[in-house]
């Protein structure tokens, strides 16, 4: 099973993220739906040696799974340098600051050594050998990739057999508002025309993972100002289609967007967006078969009472 969510430009998606400021007011929703993906964690028992934080970002949820998983090695993926080295220095800044203070506390030497590490990668071809990680976790990353299922079976060779991997990303009705408006503006595509989650849960049981477990809600922010709006679009990611206009959005085209957007003011008199947020997580099953096809058969040894 081959399926593709999207024509996307994968080198233009990392061009979108290349500066952290570009993207920096979507943080909020990031930051909302990852405490909402922590709350389902909690009630999943499992322990880790080694968690993978896949499109990390600048690696803000690394010391949410470091504390949840404080025996693991908490390793962040992303494919932005520019991000990357953002989170170091945070990282770097506040461990300074944590040093000094414990150094006037402690009469002893504190060492501030980190289980924790950020590396520049691909998600979808993930850096460690197979059968190698606890827990994979991923917010708000896969809709950005054409092949999402095979992104999910390279997940799945690299988790341990009981391992698990939970993500979120956007369904649909993202942006709908906005996406109706478009539609009366041009025909060219300007949002990413994301995923089902049914069809999430089907990927993950083609790519070998078992027992997925598929949730959805939506997410309504509501605005004061259409500019407001379209800039936190924009923060969220941009358009990373191929098949996208090229060329600049007309003064003409941008001036009937506005007004329609306008349009869309509710009762209160704001304008809403919507966001379908997805939240998925399974597991890596026994094997059944060998790479060759053949099936495995399984002895156990009776035991004697």
């Amino acid at each position: 099973m081959e399926n593709t969510s999207a024509p996307i430009d994968l080198a233009r998606v990392r061009d979108l993220f290349a500066v952290p400021d570009r993207i920096e007011g979507s943080a909020f929703l990031r930051r909302e739906i990852a405490e909402r993906m922590r709350d389902k964690l909690a009630l999943v028992k499992i322990d880790a040696t080694r968690v993978f934080d896949l499109g990390c970002g600048q690696g803000d949820d690394i010391p949410h799974l470091q504390q949840r998983f404080p025996e693991a090695a908490v390793i962040g993926l992303d494919a932005s340098a520019g991000m990357l080295g953002r989170g170091l220095a945070q990282r770097a800044n506040a461990s300074l600051g944590v040093a000094t203070f414990l150094q006037r506390l402690l009469p002893q030497e504190w060492s501030g050594k980190s289980r924790t590490s950020m590396i520049c990668g691909d998600f979808a071809h993930l850096p460690c050998a197979t059968s190698s990680v606890d827990v994979i976790w991923s917010n708000l990353s896969l809709h950005w990739h054409p092949l999402p299922d095979l992104v999910l079976a390279e997940w799945r060779r690299t988790l341990r057999v009981g391992g698990l991997c939970m993500f979120s990303c956007f369904g649909p009705d993202t942006m709908l508002e906005l996406r109706q408006v478009f539609a009366e503006v041009d025909r060219d595509p300007h949002i990413l025309p994301f995923v089902d989650m049914h069809d999430f849960g089907d990927m993950s049981v083609h790519a070998g993972l078992a027992t997925p477990v598929m949730d959805m809600e939506k997410i309504t922010i509501r605005y004061a100002k259409v500019e407001q709006l379209l800039s936190d679009v924009r923060a969220f990611g941009g358009n990373p289609l191929m098949n996208r206009k090229k060329g600049l959005f007309g003064k003409s085209a941008y001036a009937k967007l506005l007004i329609l957007l306008e349009r869309n003011r509710a009762e209160d008199g704001r304008i809403p967006l919507t966001f379908e947020v997805i939240y998925g997580h399974a597991f890596k099953p026994q094997a059944t078969k060998l790479a060759s096809g053949e099936s495995i058969v399984r002895f156990e040894k009776n035991k004697k009472f």
